[in-house]
Formats: C-alpha cells, sequence, structure tokens
C-alpha cells in the first residue's frame, strides 16, 4: 500500500473513532497512604470475550493536592487522543 493510501485510511479510522460512542472505564478509592502496598492492572472484559486491562494511578496529598492532580490527568489524558 502505498503511504498517501495508508494516510488516507488512517485518517478514516480516526473519523470513526471521533464519531464512536466511547466508554471512559475508571475506578476510585481512598485509602491511607501507609497502607498502600502496592497498585496493578485492573481487567475489563469486552463483548468479544477478550480482555483489556486498566492502568491504574495512584495520586497522594491532601483532598485539595489530590483533586488538582486528578483534573490535571484528565486532562492530560484526552490530551492523547486529539482526534476525538
Amino acid at each position: 500500500m502505498r503511504n498517501d493510501s495508508w494516510f488516507a485510511v488512517a485518517r478514516l479510522l480516526v473519523v470513526e473513532l471521533a464519531m464512536a460512542n466511547l466508554t471512559l472505564v475508571y475506578g476510585m478509592r481512598l485509602l491511607p497512604s501507609e497502607d498502600v502496598a502496592e497498585v496493578g492492572q485492573a481487567p475489563v472484559k469486552l463483548k468479544n470475550g477478550r480482555e483489556a486491562h486498566v492502568t491504574m494511578h495512584v495520586l497522594e496529598g491532601s483532598k485539595e493536592e489530590i483533586e488538582k492532580q486528578l483534573r490535571t490527568s484528565l486532562e492530560a489524558f484526552f490530551d492523547l487522543y486529539p482526534e476525538i
């Protein structure tokens, strides 16, 4: 496939993704900082029988600091997907 053809297909896929109904999967839990030993990935079962994984993130600090970090993290997440 020629490069310009590949880019045309990629643009079409981006447009389809931008118009797709999306689902944001997330979870939250507040715990005392000293109690957390390890955080791993969370599994997500898909309708096609496959499994995806959600990377878990840890935010620490006061309520205000956590809220600020969470807003910044959410904005940065959507910056990764400018096509949507």
